[in-house]
């Protein structure tokens, strides 16, 4: 009874252990789901989170009850049908095969489930909640929604009901090795009369004895008869007949898939670009399509054929019709080719224009081209000083600063600490002094890799960036570097309208590690001289640490520390995905994302903005074009994702609520996506329009703005993203933001804008400008220039800059003594009916790593103007703007003076400087190395004075 009572208790303890060990591995597979649960849960989007689980499960469940229904029943049919037919000496295991049976039945429909709702879960959320285009493709007149969100539906299921086809044969050749196995079938059988009839029992009588060598295994029975085994012909013919069956069963369903991938094929044709369209063209409309028509005929006859020739043994007769196929395939092929050859490309333009009407109308409509204005711009160059008055604002808000030196300025000058960093300048507009202005914010945030690595300062001590730095992009102080209005710690602002009330940022571009937020140890706020500033978190995020969730996210974050710190209760939080690209893909991964956030700051807070993108690339007639989203030939910015710095609260606004792609995905995710109404005023006056989306139209639009079809064939007007030199190198010019009141407008307003020339000339063609005000927010525009007359380019203005003796002359003698001159963007004003250019020059000393802006070039109407401010550059092409120096100086109000001076007497200090550097030359010649020093303290005298 001991040694009983002792065993019980070991089994006891080991089933113990069993159930803790189920416990722990369960708990760490499931980790991250109940760990992502909780994070959707805090972010109110439990909804969101449970949207697939609850499809895959509402697919998935019907879909195993009755696949494992109906593999039992195919399944016990074969079975039966085999025991009908076959027959057996040994004794079958009833129970054992039944139980076979049913366990292959669940692991069939399990895997099959498995990987269909895994595959098609979301395409068949958007297959039920499609949304009609209202617009038809000209072969097949369906609806343009068949094609985003149904045929990928339909393709998938075909791959599906493929693998089913696979596995079903699989399955059927396994059960039938089982059931030989357990239910042998008597392929012998004896006989004691002699073979004294048909010549085919004699031949089965001599197989056996041959082949089977059954010879010695002869019996004898009690007459003295001698028994020959011979061929059981009823378990082969019943084995004949099982695979005939299968046979037909197999071909049939061949065929039939055959006859829906040519279906669906078909459809791949308007996509095509063999020929001078994207799209089905002639020879796809007139062979190709055909060829797939008779193709699909030919599957479904094969299909009968199975039926027919196999139950009547006729196997040579199958081959007619994939014979026919293949035929058919060489001869469309052979066929399209000729086509092309013989008929389309000697007269491509006549045969193809319907198609090409196609194409240029069906790509416009997919990348939101079809409502682009189109404005013709004289360029007269007639402007007089009181219409640079009249459009003080847009010179008033010209860009002299570029991203990357106002980057580095606020890197060296504002970082503070090491642990702080200026990741992103992004431009913007603010009302300030009751002034539209366009200026750069870039946040201040945490570089983590740059805190003193241990587990208390990472994630308890530094939390959070702070702050933020906020400057014109049209003024520099005297030294030429940004005028900074919002700067240092905490932030100070000098202008009333922008004030930040709520600098910490826990959600940024570098928040990478979480966050543990009220907890025993204070938080590091900012730093103050030689002490620290601290604070704890009052915002709403994080999830809150209960044993429970303590013990989960110990697991998640493979952390002990975790799970057995003194400084974290019950009442502490953990804050994760606080980077803000990996928090919106994390809600909602079925969108694509710009690549370049920016920060806004509004009601003394600080938020992030993200454009987010439908595309899909499946648009017919469209012409797809690479982006940073990916392959894609349709695309619009249907929704902004604002995220709150401090808060995390993370919001999906739709903004383009007509958008099929966006309507489809409100249906799917009702309680995420909002209504634009829904997002603050004061937050939708700092949407922009994207330079990611505007990129690729403008790509786009280089071709397709020619829409007359012979002109657009011929390719006789092709435009080309004009070129600048940017740096000291020349580069394709990107999208640019700036403030301008537009020809015709009476009001400046923020605009988007790239210029065009014609291919392969520098001359200007036009220029593609996107608006974000108000009510015109998205509308395009598109000023073209005279065919009749050259209007300069961007690239034709820079060689006039390199070729002003000057300007020549400063690079010459910046270069040699050490500094780095850099070109910044050149930017082309339209000014009512005429156009001014504007470049800033930047001057890196060798000492310093801030580029400073030194001078401003303006280039207008074969005159260039060079001076160390744009309004003293303005005053010398058109005399006293009445005002307008003083308004559009790119310094700031107290060093007017200074730049003025400067620009008094910079060309002395140029003479002395080349004055110098050619007597040091020649001293050196001579080897007189002390007039050689003496000439080169001149040099660096003269420079130091010219770059200060």
């Amino acid at each position: 009874q001991k040694r009983k009572s002792g065993g019980g208790r070991t089994n006891k303890i080991g089933i113990a252990l069993l159930v803790i060990l189920i416990i722990v591995l369960a708990l760490i597979l499931l980790t991250n789901f109940l760990t992502d649960w909780m994070w959707f849960r805090e972010m109110n989007y439990v909804s969101v989170f449970f949207k697939r689980l609850g499809t895959e499960f509402a697919i998935g469940i019907p879909l195993i009850l009755i696949l494992a229904f109906v593999i039992d029943f195919y399944l016990n049919r074969l079975k039966k049908k085999y025991f009908q037919k076959i027959a057996s000496s040994e004794k079958t295991d009833l129970k054992r095969l039944t139980w076979y049976t049913r366990i292959s039945s669940v692991i069939f429909s399990l895997i099959v489930s498995w990987f269909t709702v895994r595959t098609i879960w979301f395409d068949a959320l958007q297959f039920m909640n499609s949304t009609n285009v209202g617009k038809k493709d000209p072969i097949f007149h369906f609806d343009i929604s068949f094609y985003l969100f149904r045929l990928g539906f339909l393709e998938d299921v075909n791959q599906i009901l493929i693998m089913v086809i696979v596995l079903l044969i699989i399955l059927t050749v396994v059960y039938y090795l089982i059931l030989l196995k357990m239910h042998t079938p008597d392929l012998m059988e004896t006989s004691y009369a002699e073979p004294t009839g048909s010549v085919g029992e004699k031949a089965e009588t001599i197989f056996s004895d041959i082949f089977l060598k059954k010879k010695k295994n002869r019996t004898v029975d009690m007459n003295g008869n001698t028994g020959r085994q011979r061929v059981n012909r009823s378990n082969m013919h019943g084995l004949v007949s099982i695979a005939a069956g299968w046979l037909t069963i197999l071909g049939v369903v061949l065929f039939l898939m055959l006859a829906v991938a040519f279906f669906l094929r078909q459809f791949e044709l308007l996509h095509d670009h063999t020929g001078a369209v994207y799209g089905a063209g002639y020879v796809d409309v007139h062979v190709k399509l055909l060829v797939y028509r008779v193709l699909i005929i030919l599957s479904l006859l094969g299909a009968l054929t199975c039926v027919h020739f196999i139950h009547r043994r006729k196997f040579k007769q199958l081959a007619v019709i994939p014979i026919l196929m293949i035929a058919v395939g060489i001869v469309g092929n052979i066929g399209a080719a000729a086509v092309q050859s013989l008929i389309v490309s000697p007269d491509e333009l006549n045969k193809e224009s319907t198609y090409l009407a196609r194409n240029i109308k069906y790509t416009r409509f997919a990348y939101d081209l079809n409502d682009v204005t189109v404005k013709n711009f004289s360029a007269k160059n007639d402007l007089t000083s009181a219409d640079i008055e009249e459009n003080s604002q847009t010179f008033r808000n010209i860009r002299i600063n570029d991203y990357t030196p106002v980057k580095d300025y606020l890197n060296q000058t504002q970082s503070i600490r090491q642990y702080y960093r200026f990741n992103d300048v992004d431009v913007d507009r603010y009302m300030i002094d009751g002034q539209l202005t366009q200026t750069y914010l870039s946040l201040r945030e945490l570089q983590e890799k740059n805190i003193s690595d241990t587990w208390l300062n990472r994630h308890l001590k530094y939390t959070h960036g702070y702050g933020a730095g906020l400057s014109k992009v049209n003024t520099v102080q005297e030294n030429g570097q940004p005028d900074l209005l919002v700067k240092n710690i905490p932030p100070k602002s000098s202008v009333k309208e922008i004030e930040i009330t709520e600098p910490r940022i826990y959600f940024g571009e570098l928040s990478e590690d979480y966050s543990l937020v009220d907890t025993k140890e204070d938080e590091f706020d900012y730093p103050d001289g030689e002490n620290n500033k601290y604070t704890k978190y009052t915002g709403n995020a994080g999830i809150r640490l209960n044993p429970f969730a303590r013990l989960l996210f110990a697991i998640r974050e493979r952390s002990l520390k975790l799970l057995v710190s003194t400084n974290i209760t019950s009442q502490s939080k953990i804050i994760i995905y606080r980077n803000i690209e990996n928090r919106v893909r994390k809600i909602m991964p079925y969108l694509s994302y710009d690549s370049d956030p920016y920060a806004v700051t509004v009601n003394g807070k600080i938020y992030w903005i993200i454009d987010a993108y439908t595309t899909s690339s499946r648009y017919p007639y469209s012409e797809p074009v690479n982006g940073q989203s990916g392959t894609t030939n349709y695309i619009r910015n249907s929704v902004k994702v604002v995220i709150d710095a401090y808060n995390g609260d993370t919001n999906f606004y739709i903004v383009d609520p007509d958008e099929p792609i966006a309507k489809t995905m409100q249906k799917i995710y009702p309680k995420l996506f909002k209504d634009l109404d829904e997002m603050p005023k004061a937050l939708q006056e700092h949407l922009r329009y994207p330079d990611e989306m505007f990129s690729i139209q403008a790509k786009i639009y280089t071709r397709y703005h020619m829409d007359n079809v012979k002109v657009f064939y011929q390719d006789e007007d092709r435009w080309a993203i004009s070129k600048q030199i940017y740096g000291t190198t020349k580069k394709t010019m990107e999208p640019n933001y700036f403030i301008v009141t537009l020809p015709g407008e009476k009001n400046a307003e923020f605009v988007n804008m790239i210029p065009y020339t014609p291919k392969s000339k520098q001359n200007l063609s036009g220029l593609l400008i996107a608006r974000n005000d108000g009510k015109h927010y998205g509308e395009l525009v598109v000023y073209e220039f005279p065919k009749t007359k050259t209007v300069y380019g961007p690239m034709q203005i820079e060689a006039q800059i390199d070729q002003n003796t000057q300007i020549s002359q400063d690079f010459s003698l910046w270069s040699q003594a050490g500094s780095t001159y850099r070109r910044g963007t050149l930017f082309v004003v339209p000014v009512k009916n005429s156009l001014i250019y504007v470049e800033p020059i930047y001057l890196e000393a060798s000492n310093s790593a801030i580029p400073e802006v030194k001078r401003v070039v303006v280039a207008y109407n074969d005159k260039i103007a060079y001076a160390s401010t744009l309004g003293d550059c303005l005053n010398e092409l058109f005399g006293d703007a009445g005002g307008t120096s003083t308004s559009a100086d790119q310094s700031s109000s107290d060093s007017a003076d200074n730049g003025s001076e400067a620009v008094k007497t910079q060309s002395d200090y140029i003479k002395d400087a080349q004055d110098a550097y050619n007597n040091a030359q020649s001293a050196l010649k001579e080897g007189d190395w002390a007039k050689y020093g003496q000439y080169m303290n001149e040099l660096e005298d003269a420079l130091g004075k010219l770059n200060g």
